[in-house]
């Protein structure tokens, strides 16, 4: 701060003043505008820093849908829609499942297939939520044997909605059900136990997926399990860690096994984007999916059913794993956009147009 000199007179002590406020206030301006670029500086590094870890999209929905006008004035009314239209999903799946429901039903009378009837009927209320909230396609059917057992190795997202989606699809349109190999504690989690059995769920071991497999019973897995789902993110990298149980089996049943990958997965459901080595030390000391899940977006999904991987002599498990994954990596590569967006697979259902199954 520059000092007043001492007056000699006063025209010189006049001048002296004028000179010292002045000075003053171009240094208070250097100071003003050094510490504004040092703000703008301080806040252009922190949201570099979050884009790294936020998706500023779904953070910006996520602010609209939470504010308190849209929440009075729309979210609210929209209860009474949302009651209209689920009246209309029922009318849908009435009108367009009737008759495959009729002869599911006619089979449990006559055949005594208990599960049959009911899991058509929860079948046709995924597929027509699969059809309107996320204008689900299912590719490569015909990639499908048309007989024997085969594997279907699916990409786990945060929640697996997609393989919902292709379980249902497949039992429609193949008469087919897809026997799952799910994680252990979902037989612990209160109300899953019925599905799990309807839709013949088992936790597998090689020895007893081998035996299904040979039956000529088709599996639906994921390698990467629970720590796929919890730790992938919209990169899309393949998490599987060391598994091998599916490729032992294979070998042993001597059955193919076909990579299934569904676009934008990680965009409708996304695991909570920090935290990532308290949630890695939850899940080392418990194998539980601890990290909160969130989303429900309504982003285009498509599943692509890869070309089956048949068994070589002389294969190791090894090698039927690298080769299994190197054919999901390249199913993601040529399908999915890296890094994955909420908006774009929002606007993926209006700018694709592929022909479905």
């Amino acid at each position: 701060m520059p000092t007043i000199p001492k007056p000699v007179h006063d025209d010189l002590y006049e001048e002296n003043v004028t000179a010292w406020m002045m000075a003053t206030q171009e240094k208070i301006l250097s100071d003003t505008e050094s510490m504004c670029q040092l703000f703008m500086n301080t806040t252009k590094a922190a949201l570099d820093w979050v884009s790294q870890y936020v998706d500023l999209d779904y953070m910006m929905w996520i602010k609209w849908l939470m504010s308190p006008i849209i929440i009075t004035f729309v979210i609210l009314p929209c209860v009474i829609l949302l009651l209209i239209y689920v009246s209309s999903l029922f009318l849908y799946i009435y009108k367009a499942h009737r008759k495959r429901l009729i002869k599911r039903l006619a089979t449990y009378v006559e055949h005594g297939d208990f599960w049959l009837g009911g899991c058509t009927i929860v079948a046709t209320l995924w597929d027509a939520h699969a059809w309107l909230w996320h204008g689900y396609e299912l590719h490569g059917l015909e990639n499908l044997p048309t007989s024997g057992g085969f594997i279907l190795l699916y990409y786990h997202g945060a929640i697996p909605l997609d393989y919902y989606y292709l379980v249902g699809r497949v039992l429609l349109l193949k008469d087919t059900m897809i026997h799952s190999v799910v994680d252990k504690f979902l037989f612990k989690v209160p109300g899953m136990k019925i599905i799990l059995e309807a839709f013949s769920c088992t936790p597998g071991t090689v020895d007893t997926c081998a035996e299904q497999l040979s039956e000529g019973k088709i599996l639906g897995l994921a390698p990467g399990g629970v720590y796929e789902a919890q730790f992938g993110d919209n990169q899309y990298k393949v998490l599987w860690r060391e598994r091998l149980g599916f490729a032992r089996a294979a070998l042993k049943a001597d059955v193919p096994i076909l990579p299934v990958f569904t676009e934008n997965i990680r965009e409708a459901f996304r695991v909570l984007p920090f935290g990532n080595k308290l949630f890695y030390w939850l899940f080392l000391k418990t194998r539980l999916p601890l990290r909160p899940v969130f989303g429900g977006f309504p982003v285009k999904l498509r599943t692509h059913i890869g070309e089956p991987i048949y068994p070589e002599p002389d294969m190791t498990p090894e090698m039927m794993r690298d080769k299994c994954k190197e054919s999901m990596e390249k199913i993601i590569a040529e399908h999915q956009r890296i890094p994955g967006g909420v908006l774009r697979g929002i606007f993926d259902r209006f700018l694709k147009k592929n022909k479905s199954q």
